[in-house]
């Protein structure tokens, strides 16, 4: 076994293998850009390389600085992480000719599984059942059209090299199959240096069911059961969970076969996961279940494939790099209860999903469940990485007990000034549908008002926040001194001798105005470290929301109408601009689109009008907050 591993990725993932190399006495050294200088995984780690600027063009991706890193520090072995190199053959080629273990996929696998089209041609030789579409090398926008209606719509344009949702495009309709392939294509060239696309059929009522495969390099590949990964928006995975609901003991057994198969037709070795749909409008059936590709790496939700098997894949992988054989045989590997994982992102899910930077002035996930993260107070969610900041991931005897256990824990999150998703993920866990199994990937789609619904602060919580607030404007803070907060001449009832002091306090919660009778006898929650934004405004969460409360109606608490300015919600570049001056648009209408954290986004109109100014032009790097557009109202 080697003795030092280089993780040659970032945040919670460097965290994640760190922590499994130091239970087993192996030295670990991190790698760094300047924007991670204070991050986490470098404190975390034995030692630490500085490779480049921010972007991770100039770091992360720089092959050789990474192996300049691995060399100057001592490292033996270089484990990837998952995103960044860790699917890339001519990385993987590279640290082996430098006398390195790679911990990954053999290159030999990458490149064959690395390509969707090629990877479909190589299933239907190995007998792996593939989903109907186009895999072919005319890319012109005439013959991917001609195919897409000859599969018959809705199809989903995929880049070729693509992965993690990004470059697919769902289309419904000819008229619109243009506009998103030039879209898909774009993602694709930007993401990862190939524009190419394949078309498939779209599956109605889709089901996104996963099998984690485990090779050595003694020609043995097991499978550790399946997950289940539909709920999703984008294409990209909110919840995970292990094993797939509604998935009965043959279906079970034909999928993870066919999974096998798969990986032993690339004489696979390491962790992987082959990625099937499926048709669950009958439920889970093996003859309704096709091959979509294969992840050559460890995946982000493999925590509930360790929580079910009781199995720790990443001491897996360091000693299958190492040349051992896969520590346990198939019929030994057991499958115990449920696990789910939530995927918690900096992202403001009221303001259409948009990532949230900054600083994380204040940070608390809940205890009692395993946490995954790369960040800590005080820390910051930068604009050049993935907005994902922690996994809450729990395991319990029962579906419904790990989907109660985990909207629990998304309601004890508390981050501020940064947004997250927590709230929608409690949301989604509670959901009725949810919780009987009824998901398929568009079940996002399909709830988005119930679960993207403003959210309301409980009586209790305003309660507090008005004690608080009535303590606060008398000096004062409960307990013995209560009494002396009070001013019964201020009263709107009335003096009463002996009677307990009571008040209406105004207060406006995320702008909305609640009146709460004040008690004197009442005493405030006793947390003392509700992040406070000046003499008025205190913040508070509650289910995974945030509210701030106010004495006083604010312009940023309360909202107002929006003027027609369309802003930059953070650095980005400028990949599109679908409309130009004087276009009549309607609301939702694409006008700027903008790339930042790695991801498309959207500027659309806020209402039914006409484009008055465009600031911008398709190349431009903007700044957070830069006005972009703006759209004047019917009226105007």
């Amino acid at each position: 076994m080697f003795k030092s591993v280089l993780v040659a990725n970032r945040g919670e993932i460097a965290c994640r293998v760190f922590r499994t190399a130091r239970r087993m006495g192996i030295r670990t050294i991190a790698v760094y850009s300047e924007a991670d200088a204070g991050a986490l995984h470098v404190r975390l780690a034995d030692e630490a390389v500085l490779i480049g600027p921010a972007p991770a063009r100039e770091s992360y991706l720089d092959q050789a600085k990474v192996l300049e890193a691995a060399r100057a520090s001592g490292a033996e072995a270089i484990h990837p992480g998952y995103g960044f190199l860790s699917e890339n053959a001519e990385f993987a080629e590279a640290v082996m000719a430098a006398g390195l273990v790679w911990i990954g996929a053999p290159p030999a696998a990458i490149r064959a599984m690395g390509l969707k089209d090629a990877a479909k041609k190589l299933m239907v030789e190995a007998g792996v059942p593939v989903t109907p579409g186009y895999m072919g090398e005319d890319q012109s926008v005439e013959r991917l059209s001609a195919e897409a209606a000859a599969t018959g719509y809705p199809v989903l344009i995929k880049a070729v090299a693509g992965g993690g949702g990004k470059g697919m495009r769902r289309v419904d309709d000819p008229a619109a199959f243009a506009d998103a392939l030039a879209s898909c294509q774009r993602e694709a060239a930007s993401s990862f240096g190939d524009d190419r696309v394949l078309i498939e059929k779209y599956i109605l009522s889709p089901r996104h069911i996963e099998v984690q495969v485990f090779g050595d390099s003694h020609g043995n590949v097991v499978h550790l059961y399946e997950r289940d990964c539909s709920l999703q928006r984008r294409h990209q995975k909110v919840i995970e969970e292990a094993p797939a609901p509604g998935m009965d003991a043959a279906t079970r057994a034909a999928v993870t076969e066919a999974a096998v198969k798969a990986a032993k037709a690339v004489n696979y070795v390491g962790a992987g996961t082959i990625e099937f749909i499926a048709d669950g409008t009958e439920g889970l059936r093996a003859d309704r279940t096709w091959f979509m590709e294969m992840n050559t790496r460890l995946q982000v939700e493999h925590p509930v494939t360790e929580a079910i098997t009781g199995v720790d894949l990443v001491e897996w992988q360091f000693r299958a790099a190492a040349g051992e054989p896969v520590p346990l045989k198939q019929a030994d590997i057991p499958l115990i209860g449920w696990a789910m994982e939530a995927r918690l992102y900096a992202e403001d899910p009221a303001n259409g999903f948009m990532p949230s930077i900054g600083r994380l002035e204040h940070f608390r996930l809940p205890e009692g469940v395993r946490i995954d993260t790369g960040v800590e107070q005080g820390g910051e969610v930068s604009q050049f990485y993935d907005p994902m900041i922690a996994k809450l991931i729990v395991h319990a005897d029962t579906r419904e007990a790990a989907a109660t256990a985990l909207a629990r824990a998304t309601g004890g999150v508390e981050v501020w000034p940064v947004r997250t998703n927590a709230g929608f993920l409690g949301r989604c866990l509670t959901h009725p549908r949810f919780f009987a199994g009824d998901v398929d990937t568009g079940f996002i789609g399909a709830e988005e008002s119930t679960l993207i619904s403003k959210p309301v602060a409980s009586q209790a919580l305003l309660q507090d926040a008005a004690l608080r607030i009535r303590l606060a404007s008398r000096g004062s803070v409960a307990g013995s001194d209560r009494y002396a907060a009070w001013d019964p001449f201020a009263s709107p009832g009335g003096f009463r001798a002996n009677a307990e002091p009571r008040l209406d306090q105004i207060v406006y919660a995320n702008g909305e105005r609640a009146i709460l009778q004040i008690d004197g006898s009442l005493s405030a929650d006793g947390r003392s470290d509700h992040p406070a934004l000046d003499s008025h405004s205190t913040v508070y969460f509650e289910g995974g929301d945030t509210f701030v409360v106010s004495s006083r109606m604010d312009a940023l608490t309360a909202g107002s109408a929006s003027d027609g300015s369309l802003r930059a919600p953070m650095p980005g570049k400028i990949v599109a601009t679908p409309a130009c001056p004087g276009d009549v648009v309607t609301k939702g209408q694409p006008i700027v689109v903008l790339e930042a954290m790695k991801m498309e986004h959207a500027l659309v109109a806020p209402f039914d009008g006409k484009v008055s100014e465009l600031s911008v032009a398709v190349g431009d790097q903007v700044s957070a907050d830069a006005i972009l557009a703006m759209v004047l109202p019917d009226e105007a």
